[in-house]
């Protein structure tokens, strides 16, 4: 008996050793996975950004900008675009001849290089982490890149969050365009040197030169060129757009060519007013304005010819005469060809003697880009002072731009907005509590696959046994039922009736085997096989089928629970107005909830308060809307 309590003692720490094992084992998995993890303490969890000295300007853009899926999605695409073909493309320099007057060979090696695009993808990764407690970084980093990109330092005064946009958005644009440069002149090279090669292969049949033909160029570099040429068309910068801008005489109804110039936000100017809209906002800017005292080229070629038809009837020198026809026939030619181009040969009037006219000014936007940055100038300009506009301008959740043909709709995913005077204030940021799904890149596999060997298929073709097998028991999974394990088993019940297999399994079959002939082919099963085949299962792709015992006490509760839960489902099939509703009303509370974040502080709030904003919005970031988008709302 001595040795009882030496004993106790020991199983007493054992348990204790156990207790605290199992804790510290089990408990964080309890508490990132379980039902706590849902909770407010993780929903208000977001990074934020340490403002060590009036750094709330890069704060509040780069916190606007990590809610912008697709600016994530293009810098995911570019960049595994650009590690998929390799630095050797990106690191080849121009021709001396071919580089533009004001650049260097050192900025555009730069500029295709993309170091600010890979300092913005790796900072919006850390800002877009969920982290469970609250968590601070620095953008010191992307500040460095974007520092020793313009060979600059950044003012650690009071600067404009427009201005920090505007310097980012254009750099990144730089650098998609010199990789876009970069790729053509890869290819051109690659195709030039094919060409180069298939000629001492050419043999000469009849005094003609016999080549590589256009099929067999099909594999090469031309078919490749035009794959990367139709990746950047259809991935393009997502700020970058097009505006047009032409003019039209009031009196002759002449229109000059339209001029076309890119944009990567916009700036709107807001009125001198109580209150305004952001509609009213863009018809400052799209709006057709009237100019008074224009010259019209077109008007100054009529004029100079009603000029020169006069003197004509006036003169008697027979000289004279030829040289005023003359004149008159290159007038006539330019007002049919091209009126913006003065003749040459042809004397001009006196500009003071050329009637002005009135024209009209219209403004519309031809290439919508998929992000819209929207700039609201607020500064009032004096000769001796400037002061800010405190002026309301309410903005919608859903804005439409664009004609009745071509319009366009965008979701508002981030704004920011300014407290304080002119000269002074902070900047914070509001973004949309997004959960984007992870972002994959086909095509860039696609593109580049001639290259490479070709990969063995994913399915390989089944034999005859395997074909018939698949057709007895077709994969079916219904919506109710977990993902399929690696050991799952079937659970026939005879009171249920499940739906038809589904058709993308029989597509998969009939591409994967050859066709039969009538003659040769299996016939089917017996009615009483395929009446177990329609039953319900939970069938494994990796593993044969199992059937459990119905006389099994887990067979019967298995069967019960499928019971219950095909009356469920028939219960919402009966409804399926409820359901649809039920889950728009879920997008709604989803997509209602919005961060609020000034540098490190970070605070959930709802769509109401970031409409509400009105007197501090000063930047305003839209996505165009996907198809099924407009549920959402």
């Amino acid at each position: 008996m001595p040795d009882k309590p030496a004993t106790v003692a020991a199983y007493a720490a054992g348990a204790s050793l156990a207790a605290i094992t199992l804790f510290y084992v089990f408990g964080p998995n309890f508490t990132i996975d379980g039902e706590e993890s849902n909770g407010s303490s993780r929903k208000k969890g977001i990074v934020g950004l340490l403002n060590p000295s009036n750094d709330c300007f890069i704060n509040s853009v780069l916190q606007a900008l990590a809610g912008l899926g697709d600016l994530r999605l293009y810098l995911i695409r570019e960049l595994h675009r650009r590690q998929l073909e390799g630095p050797k493309i990106y690191n080849a320099l121009p021709d001396i001849e071919s580089i533009p007057r004001g650049e260097t060979p050192e900025k555009i090696c730069d500029l295709q290089q993309a170091p600010v695009t890979r300092a913005l993808k790796e900072m919006l990764d850390s800002l877009n982490e969920r982290p469970i407690y609250r968590k601070t970084i620095s953008a010191r980093s992307f500040i460095m890149a974007l520092e020793r990109a313009f060979r600059t330092r950044i003012s650690r005064n009071q600067q404009d969050a427009q201005e920090f946009l505007q310097i980012v958005a254009e750099r990144l644009c730089d650098e998609y365009h010199a990789g876009v440069k970069a790729r053509e002149r890869a290819a051109r090279s690659s195709l030039s040197a094919d060409v180069v090669d298939s000629m001492p292969d050419a043999k000469c049949v009849n005094g003609s030169s016999v080549g590589n033909s256009d099929s067999e160029l099909e594999n090469g570099s031309p078919s490749t060129d035009v794959r990367a040429e139709a990746l950047d068309t259809e991935f393009p910068f997502p700020f970058e757009g097009m505006m047009e801008s032409q003019i039209e005489c009031q009196s002759c109804h002449f229109k000059y060519k339209p001029n076309q110039t890119s944009f990567v936000n916009l700036t709107l100017q807001v009125p001198q007013q109580s209150s305004a809209t952001l509609s009213s906002c863009f018809d400052g800017l799209l709006k057709t304005e009237y100019i008074d005292d224009f010259r019209c080229d077109h008007c100054v070629l009529l004029y100079a010819q009603q000029m020169k038809k006069a003197e004509m009837g006036k003169t008697t020198s027979e000289r004279e005469f030829k040289h005023l026809d003359r004149e008159i026939s290159l007038i006539k030619d330019a007002l049919e060809n091209d009126p913006e181009t003065i003749p040459k040969g042809v004397s001009m009037p006196n500009s003071q003697d050329v009637p002005k006219r009135k024209i009209a000014r219209h403004m519309r936007i031809t290439s919508f880009p998929k992000i819209i940055a929207i700039h609201l100038s607020r500064s009032i300009f004096d000769q001796n002072s400037s002061t800010k506009n405190a002026a309301k301008v309410s903005f919608p959740e859903r804005l439409p731009i664009g004609g009745i043909l071509d319009q366009k709709w965008y979701k508002l995913l981030g704004i920011v907005c300014h407290k304080g005077s002119h000269h002074s204030g902070h900047y914070e940021s509001f973004r949309r509590n997004h959960l984007y799904a992870p972002f994959s890149t086909p095509d860039a596999f696609r593109s580049y696959s001639q290259s490479r060997s070709p990969s063995p298929k994913i399915n390989p073709k089944q034999n005859t046994t395997a074909g018939q097998d698949s057709d007895a028991s077709p994969l079916s999974i219904s919506d109710d039922t977990p993902s399929p394990s690696v050991s799952s088993t079937s659970l026939p019940v005879p009171s249920l009736s499940a739906s038809p297999p589904r058709p993308s399994a029989s597509i998969n079959e009939a591409t994967s085997s050859p066709l039969v002939p009538p003659s040769q082919q299996p016939t089917p099963p017996p009615q009483h096989q395929q009446q177990e085949n329609r039953e319900p299962s939970i069938t494994s792709v990796t593993t044969p089928r199992f059937t459990l015992s119905p006389s099994s006490d887990a067979a019967t509760s298995a069967a019960s629970s499928l019971r219950r839960q095909s009356s469920t489902k028939a219960a919402k099939i009966a409804v399926p107005g409820a359901g649809l509703q039920s889950r728009i009303r879920r997008k709604k509370r989803a997509n209602d909830r919005w961060w609020r974040i000034s540098d490190d502080k970070v605070k959930e709030c709802k769509t109401s308060d970031v409409l509400g904003m009105q007197r501090e919005v000063y930047l305003l970031f839209y996505e165009m809307e996907r198809p099924g988008d407009d549920e959402e709302y």
